[in-house]
Order: C-alpha cells, then structure tokens, then sequence
C-alpha cells in the first residue's frame, strides 16, 4: 500500500469504496478499490447461481464479487474494458487498482447542459458494442451493463467496468441466478425469471442504454418494481404470448398481463436518432431473447457505417 497515496474519495457501493490514488514511483493517477471482507450476506447471495469461486491465495472471506472481477479482468485485456493493474491482499482488506477514468456515463450525464452531440452518441454506442463483442467472444456475460458501470475518459473513451456480477459461461449452458442487472436494464425474460440466458442479456442493456445515450440520459424504462417494469416494456412492445415468444408461458415467474398492443413509435421515443439508429435500437429492445441482435451483428450494422470518433471536445462538453 506504500506505493500508492491516496487523494480522495471518489465512490461507494455495496462491496466497497473507490479512492482517486497516485502512483508515488510512477506519478500515475489510479482508481484504488478497497473491498469489505468478512461480508457473508454477499458470499451468499452471489451464489445462487450455483457457480464455483475458487479462493486461489486470497482464502476465505473474500467476497465473491471481488474474486469474480479479479479472475475475469486479469483476462480481459481490451481497450474498451478497464484494466486492472494491481491486487493487494492482506488478512483485513483486498484493494484492487484499476486504471482511472475521470467518471462513469452516469455523472456524464448529471453533468450534460445541453444534447449528447450525435457523433459522441454513435462512438460511445459503438466502443460498448466492441467491449461487450469481447467479452462475448471469450464466453463472459457482464450481467449489470448500467451508465454507472461505463466509465468514460477525458479522451471520450468508454470502458466497461464492475464485473462483480459477470460470470464465464460454457457448454453446457448452467442455471444462472435471475437476480442479476440493475432492474431498469434488465431484460423480460429475466424479469420472468430465467435462469437460461445467453449473451442476449447484455444486449437487451445495451439497447437501453443507446436510448438513454439518444436522450442524455432519460432512461428508457424506468420501473419502479419488476411488475411496473414488465408494464412499461409492454406498453411498447407488446405483451409477449406463446405465438410470438414460444415458452414465455413456461418461465418460473411468468404472470398474465394485460394484452397491450405494440406502440413502438421510436420517432417519438428517441427523436434525435436517425432511421438507422432506430432500426439498430429496435434490434436490441426485442422481448424474445433468441431474437435479439448479436454485439458482433450490432457493430456491423448501418448505423456505424459513418462512424467518426468523437472527439475530446464533444465527449467533454458537459464539462
């Protein structure tokens, strides 16, 4: 810990505090993680998805988050993932230093005084589909993409960030837990339930957060329950049936619904998209898992196609 100095607090959550910190041998500015030990509510909670932790040399009471994010950042090494540097370990606490970012897509958000500039939306949209294609293509599911878990840099880099919640997945396909994905980004069928899912689960996040992207951060589907946040997605897309989402009935926590007819006016819904933003948006926010968009599809898609990177002065403008 005598090679890094603290500065000041830059954040807290449920597992931990995060800590603006220098480097004192290189002078490099670094994000410092101090994670809680001892934390057996969490061990058991992050568990239920049946999925072995290997303690490795940090043994018991380690949270499971933390071993999560430790095994599965020290592989992926990527330009829209953020990197993590170091991991110091002691009887009483686990500090991990991570590369610092000057905030998540949150804050950018809080801080915009005027609309995210079309470009910025299309570059920001576009590194989130590259690091999740990674991700994918090394059978990693994030499982809690939220603005709050995108970092951006002062150079308008996006970076995929707090794998706490992500987890391998193989063949055979295991159960997986459905408490996973903050609820305003979380997908119908995990809202039913499901304990099957795929990479379709990052991509359902995805397409809400390219519509809070289009609009400068209005949520798309802003539930205040699971029940609220069913009836808000079925009010545009549509109530699910058997005809057009086989199975749906069968899921552990299906419910009837009102029978709401589809209302996916996307003119109105992210006015500031253009028709090949929308037909990509539309892609991503389908009901039926199977029929969701890939990363490696949403990347090529037209959207992208005159892509330009954004530069530092629009990725910075709401500062």
């Amino acid at each position: 810990m005598q090679k890094y100095e603290k500065l000041e607090k830059i954040g807290e959550g449920t597992y931990g505090t995060v800590f603006k910190a220098k480097n004192r041998e290189t002078l490099e500015i670094v994000a410092m993680k101090r994670v809680r030990l001892d934390d057996d509510d969490e061990q058991n909670n992050l568990k239920k998805d049946n999925s072995p932790i290997s303690c490795g040399p940090f043994g018991e009471g380690v949270p499971s988050s933390a071993l999560r994010e430790i095994c599965l950042l020290k592989e992926l090494k990527h330009k829209n993932i953020v990197r993590l540097y170091d991991v110091l370990h002691s009887e009483k606490k686990l500090v991990l230093i991570f590369e610092y970012c000057e905030q998540d897509l949150k804050k950018y958000f809080d801080g915009l005084n005027c609309d995210i500039d079309v470009n910025v939306v299309r570059s920001f949209m576009y590194q989130l589909l590259r690091g999740l294609a990674f991700c994918h293509n090394n059978n990693v599911l994030h499982r809690d993409l939220k603005p709050q878990n995108l970092l951006i840099t002062r150079n308008g880099e996006l970076k995929l960030a707090d794998f706490g919640l992500a987890r391998a997945f193989g063949i055979p396909v295991k159960c997986y837990s459905a408490e996973v994905v903050t609820l305003w980004y979380r997908p119908p069928d995990v809202l039913f339930g499901a304990k099957l899912y795929t990479t379709s689960i990052d991509m359902w996040s995805a397409g809400c957060i390219f519509s809070e992207l289009a609009n400068s951060g209005r949520p798309l589907f802003p539930g205040t329950d699971v029940d609220d946040q069913l009836k808000k997605i079925f009010k545009v897309l549509g109530t699910p049936t058997e005809e057009n989402w086989p199975g749906v009935t069968q899921l552990p926590d299906y419910k009837p619904f009102p029978i709401y007819i589809p209302n996916l006016n996307l003119p109105q819904i992210v006015p500031r998209l253009n028709v090949k933003g929308r037909d990509l948006l539309q892609k991503l926010i389908v009901c039926r898992p199977s029929s969701r968009i890939s990363a490696d599809e949403a990347m090529a898609h037209p959207y992208f196609h005159d892509n330009r990177p954004a530069t530092t002065t629009a990725a910075n403008k709401s500062k």
